[in-house]
C-alpha cells in the first residue's frame, strides 16, 4: 500500500501571453470559468482528493492569487450585513484552513520541472500531486480523486493521460507503453514533445501528476531538455527504472484552457452543467447556432 498523497503543487508562475491583453495585469490562473477562477477549480479538485497542504509556485504579478485564497474582510462584512448568505459562502466555504497554503517563487522561467523543483522544501519524503490549472477537467469524481484511488494500489509515479491526434504529439510528453489494459498503461519510457514520426504512441500526459520524491532528486541536477528548459517529463523518464510508472486514462472531459478556443469551450460546458443556468444558457446558444448556420449558407 502506497503512502497517502497529502500535498499538492500548483505551478502558477507562467505569464499567460496567449491571453494578452487580459493577462497583462491579471494572472491567467484567475481567468474565470463562468464565475470561478481556473485556480479555484484546481484547488477544489485537490481538496476532493484528500489533499491537505497546497503549495503555489508563483512569479511576479501573481499577488491576485494570494489575495483570492485569503479573507476579504471588507467584502465579507458587507455581505454579512446585507444578509447575502449565499454570496458569503461562495467566497469563504471552499478556502483551505489557515496554515495549509504555502507560496514560493520561481524567479526564472526555466520550465515546469524547475517550477516543481522550487517546491521541494515543502514536499520532504512523500508522494505529492501536481496540478496544472490550464487543464480543466469536468468529471465526477474529479480526476485527481480517481488518480489517488489508483495510486493507493500501484504506487510510484502516476500521470493522467489521453490519446491525442497523431499530429499533436509534439505538444505533449508521450508514453512509450509496455502494457495497457485500456484504463491503466505501464510505461517503459517517456518522450517530451516528439515529432509525430518519432512518437512511440499517442498516449499523452496532461496536467495531473502524482510523483514520488525521487523525481525532485533527479530535478536537482537542473538538466535542460526540450526548449532548453528543465522538463518534468525528462525527470520522470529517468525515474522509470527506480519506481513504477503508469499512465491513467481518467473519466471526464478535459479542456485546454491555455488556448482561447479551449477556454471558451470550457465556459460553455461548465455553464451547461449547472442546474441554475443550463436551460437559460442553452436557449441563448440556440440563437447563436442559428446565426452561424445562416452565415455558413
Amino acid at each position: 500500500m502506497a503512502k497517502p498523497v497529502r500535498k499538492a503543487v500548483f505551478p502558477v508562475a507562467g505569464l499567460g501571453t496567449r491571453f494578452l491583453p487580459a493577462t497583462k495585469a491579471m494572472p491567467k490562473e484567475m481567468l474565470p470559468i463562468v464565475d470561478k477562477p481556473l485556480i479555484q477549480y484546481a484547488v477544489e479538485e485537490a481538496q476532493e482528493a484528500g489533499i491537505e497542504e497546497f503549495v503555489f509556485v508563483t512569479g511576479r504579478a501573481k499577488s491576485a492569487i494570494e489575495d483570492h485564497f485569503d479573507h476579504s474582510v471588507e467584502l465579507e462584512k458587507v455581505l454579512r450585513e446585507r444578509g447575502k448568505t449565499d454570496s458569503l459562502e461562495a467566497v469563504t466555504d471552499w478556502m483551505p484552513p489557515p496554515g495549509h497554503i504555502s507560496y514560493t517563487r520561481q524567479q526564472n522561467p526555466l520550465g515546469l520541472g524547475h517550477a516543481v523543483w522550487c517546491a521541494r522544501n515543502f514536499i520532504a519524503d512523500e508522494p505529492f500531486a501536481v496540478l496544472l490549472a490550464d487543464d480543466l477537467i469536468l468529471g465526477s469524481p474529479g480526476c485527481l480523486k480517481q488518480m489517488v484511488d489508483v495510486h493507493r494500489h500501484v504506487g510510484g509515479n502516476l500521470v493522467a493521460v489521453e490519446d491525442v491526434p497523431p499530429d499533436q504529439t509534439d505538444q505533449y510528453g508521450v508514453l512509450d507503453v509496455s502494457t495497457d489494459d485500456g484504463r491503466l498503461a505501464q510505461a517503459k519510457g517517456l518522450v517530451e514533445k516528439p515529432k509525430p514520426a518519432d512518437a512511440p504512441s499517442t498516449l499523452s500526459i496532461i496536467g495531473r501528476y502524482i510523483l514520488e520524491p525521487i523525481v525532485l532528486t533527479i530535478l536537482e541536477h537542473q538538466d535542460q531538455g526540450a526548449g532548453k528548459e528543465i522538463q518534468l517529463t525528462d525527470a520522470m523518464a529517468k525515474s522509470i527504472n527506480l519506481v513504477p510508472f503508469h499512465g491513467y486514462r481518467f473519466e471526464g472531459r478535459r479542456f485546454d484552457c491555455g488556448s482561447k478556443v479551449g477556454y471558451l469551450e470550457a465556459n460553455i460546458a461548465y455553464a451547461l452543467a449547472r442546474d441554475d443556468m443550463r436551460d437559460e444558457f442553452a436557449e441563448m446558444l440556440k440563437g447563436y447556432t442559428t446565426d452561424v448556420g445562416a452565415a455558413a449558407e
